[in-house]
């Protein structure tokens, strides 16, 4: 169940998450421009100053997981915590952003 999803998850969940083909959403919200330097593979951009107004856009997976993330952690906790307030149960910060998962997972996606 979604309500059971741990606000927090580690880059290596996330990656076996993908491994096994789980249907989640990896939401990325970072600026355009960080987007273009670096990005994880399937991920889907709203900018943290956009999402507020796009709640609509996520409306398919309100019953699921969306594991959220940033370039450390910071904004994508807020996000995650302002997605649960607003019925996203299943929404889940990926700890140490697209920086630990540059680090921990894929050296391919640059760090900046």
């Amino acid at each position: 169940m979604p309500e059971d999803y741990p606000i927090e998850i580690d880059v290596q969940s996330v990656q076996g998450l993908q491994q096994a083909g789980e249907d989640f959403l990896l939401l990325d919200v970072r600026q355009p421009e960080e987007y273009q330097t670096a990005k994880i593979a399937g991920s889907v951009l709203i900018p943290m100053g956009e999402i507020l107004d796009r709640l609509e856009e996520l409306e398919a997976h309100k019953d699921s997981r969306i594991v959220v993330h940033c370039h450390h952690g910071g904004r994508s906790m807020q996000v995650t915590n302002a997605l649960r307030n607003r019925g996203f149960a299943g929404s889940q910060n990926m700890a140490g952003g697209i920086d630990a998962w540059s680090l921990q997972i894929d050296p391919e996606v640059p760090r900046y």
